[in-house]
């Protein structure tokens, strides 16, 4: 049985099919994210090469994972304003009359990792995108967790470094994690992307002061065994030395968190976790819908 993914993305949607299993990749394509039709209509043209029998999404929000909402499955307040309410669950159960699963990019990559990636043997895994913007979803035994909706981890408050005096780009709270640390911050920040500034160190030790502190934030209210940290933020790998440093000094020997080089690590899947997870979600839905 083929089965599709699509890891949805506020640049791209990267779509795939595999046979029988999420790892099994038999064919994958990129298309740009623009507005809702063209982009879909893209999506189609790939998909219907294939016989896919169900269809897994994971995908940019904040979207609507209230079952019992009328407005299930659709964007929410996203910055992308031709996506803002955008039914994109509803319609693309329309365009293939197959079973469609849904859940934020964040959750499906987290469940990847889980099953699959650096988080293989953990009871609990927490996997944070730092990427445009910051994200994160959590995985315990198997199952991805949700309150009323999908958690917005992005913007928990930090305490701003002594040498940063940038205010932070997030039009709700400033200076969440978000709003100083995503990639979108240390571009507003210094007018230049983070390839532009891989020599300069002072960017990357702000970067792992405010990256700890969240993990830290995290840490304390989820205790989980694995914290995987993704995202095109953290291709600057002397980023995760300076991570686990902060967080070692912030914890300040509070809770016994392990070997830290163990607790805060990177992916494992070559940035194929998304489009992985989202087919993971099927399998997810199939085994809820059993029980």
């Amino acid at each position: 049985m083929q089965i599709g993914g699509i890891e949805a993305g506020g640049t791209k949607f990267v779509c795939a099919v595999s046979e029988e299993t999420s790892r099994n990749i038999i064919d994958k394509v990129s298309v740009p994210t623009t507005d809702p039709k063209e982009t879909l209509r893209e999506v189609k043209l790939f998909f219907d090469k294939y016989d896919i029998k169900a269809l897994g999404i994971a995908s940019f929000g904040p979207i609507d994972l209230d079952t019992k909402s009328e407005t299930y499955g659709s964007f929410l307040n996203t910055p992308k304003d031709k996506w803002k309410h955008y039914p994109l669950l509803e319609q693309l159960r329309a365009n293939y009359s197959i079973p469609v699963f849904m859940d934020t990019d964040v959750n499906a990559a987290c469940l990847a990792e889980y099953k699959y990636g650096a988080g293989r043997g953990a009871d609990t895994s927490l996997y944070i995108t730092v990427g445009t913007g910051i994200g994160a979803g959590l995985v315990q035994n198997g199952s991805i967790y949700q309150g009323k909706n999908h958690s917005e981890m992005g913007h928990v408050i930090i305490k701003k470094h002594k040498d940063d005096s940038f205010d932070g780009c997030c039009p709700y709270h400033g200076s969440c994690i978000e709003g100083m640390a995503s990639g979108f911050a240390i571009e507003r920040r210094y007018g230049k992307t983070g390839t532009e500034l891989v020599d300069n160190n002072q960017v990357w030790e702000i970067e792992a002061y405010y990256l700890a502190q969240a993990l830290m934030n995290y840490y304390v209210i989820l205790r989980p065994e694995k914290m995987i940290l993704g995202g095109g933020v953290m291709r600057q790998e002397k980023l995760y030395p300076l991570i686990r440093q902060y967080f070692t000094e912030q914890m300040n020997d509070y809770l016994d968190a392990g070997p830290v080089e163990e607790l805060i690590v990177a992916p494992e899947l070559n940035d194929e976790q998304g489009v992985i997870g989202a087919m993971e979600l099927i399998n997810r839905g199939y085994s809820n819908s059993r029980q």
